[in-house]
């Protein structure tokens, strides 16, 4: 069994422009490596941290969008810190969102985004008594970019208890 092999003589300067062509849209595939959430518990915000490559080097930054479904549990204490009776309000969920531009380095770039947590509202205490914001979720949470390219983020949902005076 014979095989042949064709060989093609292609001069430099021409294999030198059909290589630097291609680099370029072989850079351009925009692709999220993570998305993780944690929960800020000196304030019950959102924070996403993320990292997307494959950006190409022709952008100097990116934007990028963080949405959520929020929830929050706001309880009046008296000044002992004891619960008085009542039912504490709980809000939502509704939804949060948060934007930014980040800098693109070498195809990349890295990030945090904060969203949330849900306010009061119109929820207020007595007289005599203190606002705290003692619980907040968070669930659906995703990272988009402006070219429409998404990750979900995880741990989706995610909760934290929190004990936070409101002013």
């Amino acid at each position: 069994m014979r095989h042949r092999i064709l060989l093609v003589s292609v001069p430099p300067m021409m294999l030198a422009g059909i290589v630097m062509a291609a680099s370029p849209a072989l850079a351009d595939s925009p692709h999220y490596l993570y998305a993780t959430n944690s929960i800020n518990t000196s304030t019950g915000a959102l924070n996403t941290s993320f990292k997307e490559a494959g950006l190409g080097t022709g952008a100097t930054s990116i934007n990028e969008t963080l949405t959520a479904n929020a929830s929050a549990t706001y309880q009046c204490y008296n000044k002992a810190g004891n619960k008085p009776q009542g039912v504490p309000k709980s809000l939502g969920p509704t939804g949060v969102s948060a934007s930014a531009a980040f800098p693109v380095r070498n195809g990349q770039t890295t990030g945090t985004l904060v969203a949330g947590p849900l306010g009061p509202g119109t929820f207020h205490c007595p007289s005599g008594q203190i606002l705290f914001l003692d619980a907040v979720s968070y669930a659906n949470t995703v990272v988009t970019d402006a070219s429409g390219n998404f990750i979900n983020a995880t741990p989706d949902p995610i909760s934290a208890t929190v004990h936070i005076e409101i002013s």
